[in-house]
């Protein structure tokens, strides 16, 4: 027997109007969003694999100019990643709160996951802003081109994942824990963590590898 419904084609004939049907059930495919989800970050992942790839072969590229252990400072470097690191931790807290029905935990939580975006993305921008100040920007050698490019594509995504996030925390805050922001939640922690993953190749195979002679 079909799923599908129909409303008496003659009836409808006779007053004028098309057949009418009716789907019965959630239109909505269960765990659609997520799945969709997963596809965009597996989409993600070659573009962040193509950016590494690139930085694997022209990051040796000094043009006569400064080398990463020149430039780079890891003390920031190292407070940037512990930004990121306890944002992906509050995060957490933020899904264990709403699996609870706590609103308000998950509306604090996202808030302090948000000021530490919020302080990573300024020590990016500070690091940028000094390294073209001094004239190392990245016009200056492939190596340099090929850093910007890596660590600015990453700091578009968590500045995204910011504006996200406080998105999120609106809706949060007028609707409440509803299925679609729980789903919601749920697309971002991914996101979320996976920029962390993300920042974690950055840190060792830029910054830490980049130091060594």
């Amino acid at each position: 027997m079909s799923d599908t419904t129909a409303l008496s084609s003659r009836g409808a004939e006779s007053a004028g109007q098309h057949p009418l049907f009716h789907l019965p059930g959630e239109h909505h495919p269960e765990n659609g969003t997520l799945l969709g989800f997963w596809l965009y970050l597996m989409s993600d992942c070659l573009v962040f694999a193509c950016l590494f790839a690139i930085y694997a072969v022209v990051g040796r590229n000094f043009a006569a100019g400064p080398s990463g252990a020149d430039l780079f400072d890891l003390r920031l470097v190292a407070l940037n990643t512990a930004f990121l690191l306890f944002s992906s931790i509050t995060y957490g807290f933020a899904m264990i709160s709403m699996q609870h029905g706590r609103q308000k935990g998950v509306l604090a939580w996202l808030a302090v996951t948000g000021l530490f975006g919020l302080g990573f993305l300024s020590v990016e921008l500070h690091e940028f802003t000094h390294l073209i100040h001094e004239g190392f920007g990245p016009q200056r050698s492939a190596f340099l081109s090929s850093f910007f490019t890596l660590v600015g594509t990453h700091g578009l995504h968590v500045t995204f994942g910011t504006v996200w996030l406080v998105t999120l925390m609106v809706q949060v805050q007028r609707l409440g824990l509803i299925p679609e922001n729980r789903r919601r939640l749920m697309c971002l922690s991914m996101f979320w963590h996976f920029l962390d993953v993300v920042w974690i190749g950055v840190f060792t195979f830029v910054y830490l590898m980049g130091v060594l002679p």
